[in-house]
């Protein structure tokens, strides 16, 4: 597999699965929105001990031949229905977590994953690959699940004054730039700890920055008191992405994978993108 990533390009891991075809087509339309690349990659992996014999070379390329027919597939069809992307297929002998993660280290301007899938990529589950990637990644990683529909709703940002949470603010101005969505910005914080006014003077000190460069991108305000994971995931029931630094403080104390990270990605009703 080529270690050499377009710095503007999406990758995805596909494995023939449901949810990995929706996280393809979902990684298309992102690719096609941002004129971004799109690279398709399925692995193959033979895990047992005997894998590295001679005796069983034909069952490692059966593994290969079945990888390569279904990256086959599904790069011709994204070719077909996304005219406006280069879409080109990797097909890689290692594991899907190494794959991806190689390629993000190489520079991807994001990587895509389903929320859990089979085969070439086995086990691309929340704890397993796509967990993995999430959390070691170097780059965005947006975890497609929910609805994905970019038509429906908000995006919705997590925002606590953090490094991290700016990195996300200004994902979340793209997205909802590139989609023709407004942008909904969240602060939560504990009760009894912080306080409205306070909490809502942040969040208008974070989102002045980004609010002159996006003068186009309409944005709504909402302070909660509660906990930040049980905020977000209620605003994406109606979100058509939610957007996560990879940690952060403050409103988001303790925003790391694991935490409010990764209850997203378990339970939001809509894709994650998770910003690193």
């Amino acid at each position: 597999m080529s270690t050499h990533a377009d710095p503007q390009g999406i990758v995805v891991g596909y494995d023939g699965s449901p949810e990995a075809r929706r996280a393809v087509e979902w990684a298309a339309a992102e690719a096609g929105r941002t004129g971004s690349r799109l690279q398709i990659v399925t692995t193959y992996e033979i895990a047992w001990p005997g894998a590295y014999y001679a005796a069983i070379a034909e069952q490692v390329d059966a593994a290969r031949q079945a990888a390569e027919s279904i990256l086959a597939d599904i790069t011709a069809e994204m070719r077909e229905r996304s005219t406006t992307v280069d879409v080109f297929g990797v097909c890689a002998p290692s594991s899907a977590a190494a794959a991806l993660l190689g390629l993000g280290d190489a520079g991807a301007r994001m990587l895509v994953v389903g929320n859990r899938g089979a085969g070439g990529l086995a086990n691309l589950l929340l704890g397993s690959v796509s967990q993995q990637v999430a959390t070691h990644a170097k780059v965005p990683v947006a975890v497609v699940r929910g609805r994905s529909d970019p038509s429906f709703g908000p995006v919705v940002v997590g925002v606590d004054g953090s490094v991290s949470g700016d990195h996300a603010l200004g994902f979340a101005f793209e997205a909802a730039q590139a989609r023709g969505r407004a942008l909904v910005a969240v602060r939560a914080y504990a009760p009894g700890i912080g306080d409205d006014s306070h909490e809502r003077a942040g969040l208008e000190e974070s989102l002045a920055t980004w609010s002159a460069k996006f003068p186009d991108v309409p944005v709504a305000k909402l302070v909660a008191a509660g906990r930040p994971a049980e905020v977000l995931v209620d605003a994406s029931r109606t979100a058509t992405l939610v957007v996560v630094g990879s940690r952060g403080h403050g409103g988001f104390s303790g925003l790391l994978l694991g935490s409010v990270g990764q209850q997203l990605m378990h339970h939001a009703d809509c894709p994650v993108l998770i910003v690193h």
